[in-house]
This record gives C-alpha cells, sequence and structure tokens, in this order.
C-alpha cells in the first residue's frame, strides 16, 4: 500500500515550469508514476496592461517552490526528486543527525493551497492591479472607444465597471467590462 503525502519542495526562483518539467520527464523515465503521480506549481491567471494592451499571465502564488505528490517510503522516490538540477531541497526536512526525512504538508494545507489553485480556474482571471472608483480610465472598445471617464462602480464579481464618460458636453453613465478599459497614469 502507497502512503501518498504532499510535500514541499524549495528551487531555484524562476525556475519552477522548467523543474517541474524535469521531474516529470525523469519520474515517467524511471517508471515512477506511482510513487510520484503528481507535480504542482500553485499560480492564478492575472491580468495587467502593458504598453495599452491587456495580457494575461501565470503569477505563482510561492516563488521557489514546487508541491509534489509523493510516497518517499518507495526507495528511489526521494533520490530522484532530489537529484534533479535546480531542486535545493525538502521544505521542512528535519536537519539532526538521525532524521533527513521531510515533513509532510498537513491534509487542511494540502486543500487550502489545491482548493486555491482550483477556484482560480472557475473565476477564469483576476485583475493585478483592481479598479478603484474615482479612478480615471479610457475606453480601449467597444463604441466609447477614445473617451475618458471616471470609475463610479465596481462590480467585480461580473468584472464589470460604471464609468461616467463625457459625451456632447454631458456626463453620462456606461457600463462597460473590465477588458474595454484602461487604466490612465
Amino acid at each position: 500500500m502507497s502512503e501518498l503525502k504532499w510535500y514541499v519542495v524549495r528551487v531555484i526562483s524562476g525556475q519552477e515550469r522548467k523543474i517541474k518539467s524535469y521531474l516529470e520527464n525523469e519520474v515517467a523515465r524511471q517508471k515512477l508514476v506511482d510513487a510520484i503521480p503528481e507535480i504542482v506549481i500553485p499560480s492564478e491567471k492575472v491580468m495587467e496592461m502593458r504598453n495599452g494592451k491587456k495580457r494575461i499571465r501565470e503569477r505563482n502564488y510561492f516563488p521557489g517552490y514546487v508541491l509534489i505528490s509523493a510516497d518517499l517510503t518507495h526507495g528511489e522516490a526521494m533520490h530522484t526528486i532530489t537529484s534533479i538540477p535546480g531542486i535545493l531541497g525538502f521544505l521542512g526536512s528535519g536537519s539532526t543527525a538521525n532524521s533527513k526525512v521531510p515533513v509532510a504538508l498537513r491534509p487542511a494545507e494540502v486543500s487550502r493551497i489545491l482548493g486555491k489553485e482550483e477556484e482560480v480556474f472557475e473565476d477564469d482571471v483576476r485583475m493585478q492591479k483592481p479598479f478603484i472608483v474615482g479612478e480615471t480610465v479610457k475606453v480601449m472598445d467597444g463604441p466609447f472607444n477614445g473617451f475618458i471617464g471616471t470609475i463610479q462602480e465596481v462590480f467585480e464579481e461580473k468584472k464589470k465597471l460604471n464609468v461616467e464618460v463625457k459625451i456632447f458636453g454631458r456626463n453620462t453613465p456606461v457600463e462597460l467590462n473590465y477588458m474595454q478599459v484602461e487604466k490612465q497614469s
């Protein structure tokens, strides 16, 4: 019977995806998929503005760390994990003379971290810098393209804004979604 538990592995920051790929390839090559079935980089999708264009990128919750579901009682599993270039070691491993065994995450911690990961897929995309009432924005799409307005209301759950734009000298409220506006600096 396998004893699969979740462990946190310290890796070189910025190299998480490459290290995950190396580890997955090595696990498949050595046929250790039963001992190391899952490797996760907890991340979320965020939307940011760059040069007037909206960009969606993935941001790690814990830079420099990777979560691994593994059965470390299997002889080769621990050696395979620690021998991958870029892996610095397990988080929480005892440093006493007779104990080099890493400490597994508690089930509550795992469900909180992985629950956060699954929540992002439902939510799809979050704003990296959320909109604030009173902020000035430029309309980038739709019939009011090019207009400058002031945010009156923010509907985070619907990802929409009420923006007041000046049309023919009169302030007019317009409902726009996040993707139709850009923050003014």
